[in-house]
């Protein structure tokens, strides 16, 4: 078949029609559409390279680089002034962008930071917890089939303004600039005076923020371990995150991309196909869903992504990422219905396009980010809603969050009590201490009231 024919031919944009069916919350979340890679098949060959990392050192990483980017390293940091040359060619309106992007980014990132909490559960006794950043964070840009200095934005701006005093980026090495990240990459690392910055990409990467590479001789400096690491990227940068997390802290497992559209007869199916085919252009392996009540509407969406697809520019990906077991139309009887299916589903990006939107969007409680309306596409939040577009991905948004500004500090807890405080739980503590046949708790507390006063 040519590859004209290929683009024309019908688009296999599957239904699984959930109507009439009383499903138990197991056999909803077994339903769901899911890529049929395993990230549990890459494990061996990623822990594979992270042990490689933690052995060797720049040996290894310099030999990664050559094996999976085609390019030959002396050492991975980008010098200054291949950062400040990228800076300076950064086409204006796309500088003007990023301005926006970091200002709208700032203004979300410096509203959630959290405040201390202070109380007195009896008189004598404090109880505070306060929030402090962690001293250094890696963060990761990934390359292949795109460029993403929007994701520079949305990894530096919370670090900083939880107040992260070392910052460490990771982007893949590119052949066709010199063996250095995207210089859209670097300019926007620049533009947020981000100056410590790797071309390594893909599980290497986690591995060397992770744990450190030490100073090779003749090699340059070394790479200093980081506390947490963050960033969106493929399979394998998600499992090695898993993979080392204990050792640092993580995000989330930010994989491959994927939007869930929940639309009634009122949505408009032109949007809805332009919104599933934004998501679709990042990745074959890119999930699109669309989950309806309404037969018409998934009929007119198949209609308007059959047409949209011929016209954008990566069709060929798009088209894969489509007909994919990870896409397709999900048919409920109702809104409720659908509700609970966005919930089992804990899509990464969740639209809502039905009547009254936005009471809708109030009941979900299972997605990464919620994009209320028809004018708040998943594109909006890709790059200039504020929003941070790091998010859980093939259904870890049911217990784990966007990047925010508590990614990167830690609540610690500080008790403060004076000697009639603790007289007044002492017996408790005992009583407790003896129940779980730990008495030395209990003389801890015993000990302290022992000597004579007089």
């Amino acid at each position: 078949m040519t590859p004209a024919a290929d683009s024309a031919s019908p688009l296999d944009f599957r239904t699984i029609d959930l109507r009439g069916h009383a499903l138990t919350p197991r056999e909803l979340k077994g339903a769901m559409p899911r890529a049929a890679v395993d990230a549990r098949s890459v494990e061996p060959a990623v822990q594979a390279i992270i042990d490689e990392v933690r052995n060797d050192g720049f040996e290894a990483l310099r030999a990664l680089a050559l094996r999976f980017d085609r390019v030959e390293q002396d050492h991975p940091r980008v010098p200054a002034d291949v950062i400040e040359a990228a800076s300076q060619e950064l086409d204006a309106d796309v500088r003007a962008a990023l301005q926006e992007a970091v200002r709208r980014a700032r203004i979300f990132a410096h509203a959630q930071l959290p405040q201390p909490v202070e109380v007195e559960p009896a008189p004598g006794a404090r109880l505070t917890q306060k929030w402090i950043p962690v001293d250094r964070v890696g963060l990761y840009v990934p390359g292949g089939l795109a460029v993403y200095p929007s994701s520079v934005v949305m990894n530096v701006v919370p670090a900083q303004a939880a107040g992260v005093g070392s910052i460490a980026l990771a982007s893949p090495p590119q052949q066709e600039f010199g063996g250095w990240p995207h210089p859209a990459i670097l300019a926007a690392a620049s533009m947020l005076g981000i100056t410590e910055v790797y071309a390594i990409g893909g599980a290497q990467a986690v591995a060397a923020l992770a744990y450190g590479v030490a100073d090779g001789s003749g090699a340059g400096p070394g790479i200093d371990p980081v506390n947490v690491i963050t960033g969106p990227g493929n399979v394998f940068v998600a499992t090695a995150k898993r993979l080392v997390r204990g050792r640092v802290g993580i995000d989330a497992e930010a994989g491959t991309t994927e939007i869930a559209v929940l639309a009634d007869a009122t949505a408009d199916a032109d949007f809805v196909a332009a919104d599933l085919i934004s998501q679709a252009e990042h990745d074959p392996q890119a999930a699109s869903v669309l989950i309806t009540d309404s037969e018409a509407l998934a009929h007119d969406v198949r209609d308007a992504l059959q047409r949209r697809v011929l016209l954008t520019r990566h069709q060929d990906r798009v088209r894969t990422a489509l007909s994919g077991p990870q896409s397709g139309v999900l048919l409920v009887d109702d809104v409720e219905a659908g509700i609970a299916v966005c919930d089992a589903y804990a899509a990464e990006h969740l639209e809502i396009q039905t009547r009254d939107a936005g009471a809708v969007a109030g009941r979900i409680r299972t997605a990464g980010a919620i994009f209320v309306g028809p004018y708040s596409p998943v594109s909006l939040g890709d790059y200039c809603a504020g929003s941070n577009h790091v998010l859980p991905t093939g259904g870890t948004a049911a217990f784990a969050s966007g990047l925010n500004v508590t990614t990167f500090l830690r609540a610690v807890q500080v008790i403060d009590y004076d000697r009639d405080a603790l007289s007044e739980v002492a017996s408790s503590i005992t009583a407790l201490s003896e129940a779980e046949n730990l008495p030395a708790h209990g003389d801890a507390v015993t000990a302290r009231f022992e000597r004579s006063t007089g």
